[in-house]
């Protein structure tokens, strides 16, 4: 259970973090709004999840997966060029968190 949380904690770390740069200083409203919401969500969602797993490799995967669609979401979106490095490097971090999942 305390996966399942880590990884929806870690989606809801890229929706806040997209909030965050289309809410351009706080001055959008719904943006803010998202932003807050979802940072409150993937906060907890951590704090969750710590409770059973441990707490480096708990963060390293919130963050791993949550900079990894916040990236892929821009590229989609067409807000951040896609290259084949970039998408390299994303892969490496997928492996990364992938590898701490079946290590532990």
């Amino acid at each position: 259970m305390s996966w399942i949380v880590l990884v929806l904690s870690g989606l809801m770390e890229a929706v806040w973090a997209t909030a965050l740069g289309r809410s351009e200083g706080f001055s959008r409203l719904t943006p803010s709004i998202v932003f807050a919401v979802g940072l409150v969500l993937s906060m907890a969602g951590l704090a969750f999840a710590m409770r059973d797993l441990p707490t480096g490799t708990a963060y390293a995967v919130w963050v791993g997966i949550g900079a990894t669609v916040t990236v892929l979401f821009a590229m989609v979106t067409g807000a951040e060029a896609v290259s084949v490095m970039k998408v390299l490097f994303l892969a490496m971090i997928i492996g990364g968190v992938i590898g701490l999942k079946i290590s532990g």
